[in-house]
């Protein structure tokens, strides 16, 4: 048994209901509200090892996994194993990527072709690999295992008709009733951060292509500090009503809650993060000669620090507002390399700061209760000697944050949208995220072993619902690159030099042959992948081989066991039948045994059968002479 099975075995053991042999203990909830958590300990001296080992590590080898997985359970595994081949997979667009943006140029039609083909082959190739992983950790089939819900509430007891056991139940059809309140959510939720994110793009337009004031350098980051503060703020309240609605929802195991949640995360995640760039490509470019004279609403921005009116006069004609073609490539490099940067310093750099702030500050002011005199003595004082050490340690550790394997999902499934939707904008996306990539798998790595607890080690065999948001992504990523190229190509400005010529039958036809070519293309590389042998496949067929073998031999082993049949009538002699009958009469006979003793014998059965045969051999004849007659 590796570790992993091991603390999971003892994490349920103490969390599980009593009613299937657990204590019970659930923290922060009912009698056990003052339990704040439960978590094992970190092994700090594997940590270092595996840190020194990763640093110096090109590449993770199958090895690798399976230690991860051994020591951290199968759900960070598959995680670990999906980044790796995620960034193994980002060499071959990162390389027509560069050669596109060295000989081809933006919005490069062929670079869109290879990246839509790239995208089928590896989220088919992934599920291929899914499952041979499954395989290999013996894991096949777990996500089917339902996994109760501690937080479940029953509205009914049901007698199940196969067991005759009382289960707890929730009606469907009340179920079905709550999860239709996702439908008035989705659409706040869009409306909500829409709202935020349009108004920025406004202002942002407007302080950039139309201010002609004073500190214009300075103001025209002014919508990004409003969407850097209002935007996570917002997120953060729908995130948090999102996960109160799936509670309410009331599922009974984790799979469908976690699925549950899952996608309305990435409904979320999906506006907050593509949202601008859309805004960019679909209504600035075609109708921005359009929309910029109304613009004048977002003047009040600006006022406090305009000279005169004229400073903030929009133009009144289409004709005398242009493009800004660059604009929307400027904004993919900020999102797929300064927000990169950004959020890496946001997850790994700035929590240990704080965190180590947070200590400082709490020794300082311990002190300064010290001098001051009448300061509460800690808990650590009460501590016995030979206890002080560990107990210092725990406490340590129950301060780290929980560690969530679905955050880091998400940041990898978004950060591959980006990659399937806008990469041929500035092809050297793959290039940014192929570097990006490297150090995320060790600085997720660090993440684990020194910013949160040590995880509880849950099995798996998929890496769940993210991999339904990858498909739809790179079928979205089929559409929306068409679409780019055709409105962006002649150097940005349009197929017809002006983004007023851009024709809507032009469009819709580009999108629609784009996207029949992806489902075309991804049902034969589906179809080719399939035939793909892997060692997790062998070794379940030489399982299943071995199985119907032994099998086999069991039964045969059966049927030697028979009595055989007697060969000669003469061998049937009065002391055999008087054995045979005292053996019946006494039931020590074995049913293969009475059976045989009421036939007769083999010779007997055959002359029975020809003289059968023989019978009906004259009906045939007159049969098939009548036939010839007619």
């Amino acid at each position: 048994m590796v570790e992993s099975e091991r603390l999971r075995i003892i994490y349920q053991l103490i969390t599980n209901p009593e009613s299937v042999g657990g204590a019970g203990i659930t923290p922060k909830k009912g009698e056990w509200e003052n339990v704040e958590s439960l978590f094992a300990l970190h092994d700090h001296v594997y940590n270092k090892e595996w840190i020194k080992k990763w640093s110096t590590q090109w590449l993770l080898t199958p090895e690798d996994l399976d230690d991860i997985r051994n020591r951290l359970g199968e759900k960070i595994g598959f995680y670990f194993a999906f980044t790796q081949s995620y960034f193994t997979f980002l060499i071959f667009p990162a390389a027509f990527g560069f050669l596109a943006w060295a000989f081809l140029g933006y919005f490069s039609s062929i670079y869109a072709v290879l990246c839509s083909l790239w995208c089928v082959v590896f989220t088919e190739y992934w599920k291929h690999q899914e499952h041979d992983l499954a395989l290999r950790w013996g894991v096949r089939g777990v996500s089917s295992i339902e996994a109760p819900r501690h937080e479940f509430k029953p509205a009914q007891e049901v007698t199940d008709p196969i067991t005759g056991e009382k289960q707890a139940t929730f009606p469907a059809v009340e179920r079905l009733q709550r999860q239709l309140l996702q439908v008035p959510f989705t659409i706040a939720a869009v409306l909500m951060l829409g709202t935020m994110i349009t108004t920025c793009f406004g202002i942002e337009v407007f302080i950039s292509e139309i201010y002609s004031g004073p500190m214009k350098s300075v103001l025209v980051f002014l919508p990004t500090v409003l969407l850097t503060t209002g935007l996570p703020l917002l997120t953060g309240i729908l995130t948090t009503f999102a996960t109160k609605l799936t509670d309410f929802e009331n599922y009974e195991t984790e799979f469908p809650y976690e699925r549950a949640l899952t996608r309305k995360i990435f409904v979320l995640n999906f506006i907050t993060s593509y949202m601008p760039v859309f805004l960019t490509a679909f209504i600035y470019v075609p109708f921005g000669s359009l929309i910029v004279p109304y613009l004048d609403v977002f003047s009040l921005a600006v006022k406090p620090f305009a000279e005169n009116e004229k400073q903030m006069k929009a133009p009144s004609l289409p004709s005398q507002f242009t493009i800004n073609p660059a604009r929307l490539r400027k904004q993919a490099i900020y999102f797929t390399v300064t927000a990169q940067i950004v959020n890496f310093a946001m997850e790994v750099i700035v929590p240990y700061a704080k965190r180590q702030g947070f200590i400082k500050i709490k020794e300082m002011q311990s002190a300064r209760a010290q001098k001051a005199g009448g300061v509460a003595p800690s808990a650590a004082a009460e501590d016995v000697p030979e206890e002080k050490e560990f107990l210092a340690r725990v406490r340590s550790e129950a301060s780290l944050d929980v560690y969530n394997v679905y955050d880091d999902l998400r940041e990898m499934v978004v950060q591959y949208g980006y990659l399937a939707l806008f990469s041929v904008i500035w092809p050297l996306v793959p290039v940014s995220f192929l570097i990006n990539n490297w150090v995320e798998l060790r600085a997720d790595a660090i993440k684990i072993c020194v910013e949160m607890q040590r995880p509880t080690p849950w099995r798996a065999d998929t890496i769940g619902p993210w991999l339904d948001a990858l498909s739809f992504q790179s079928w979205l990523g089929s559409i929306t690159m068409s679409a780019l190229v055709y409105l962006f190509s002649n150097d940005g400005i349009g197929p017809d030099g002006n983004p007023s010529d851009i024709k809507g039958w032009g469009l819709l036809l580009s999108i629609f042959f784009s996207e029949h070519l992806y489902l075309l293309a991804r049902w034969a590389i589906a179809l080719a992948i399939s035939k793909i042998d892997s060692p997790g496949r062998q070794r379940s067929r030489r399982e299943r081989y071995l199985m119907r073998q032994k099998l086999f031999d069991e039964s045969l082993d059966q049927t030697h066991r028979i009595p055989p049949m007697a060969e000669k009538g003469g061998q049937i002699t009065r002391s055999s039948l008087e054995e045979e009958a005292r053996s019946i009469s006494l039931n020590t006979a074995s049913p293969e045994e009475r059976f045989w003793n009421r036939q007769r014998t083999w010779r007997e059965s055959a002359q029975i059968g020809t003289g059968y045969i023989d019978r009906a051999l004259p009906e045939e004849k007159e049969v098939m002479a009548e036939k010839k007659e007619l």
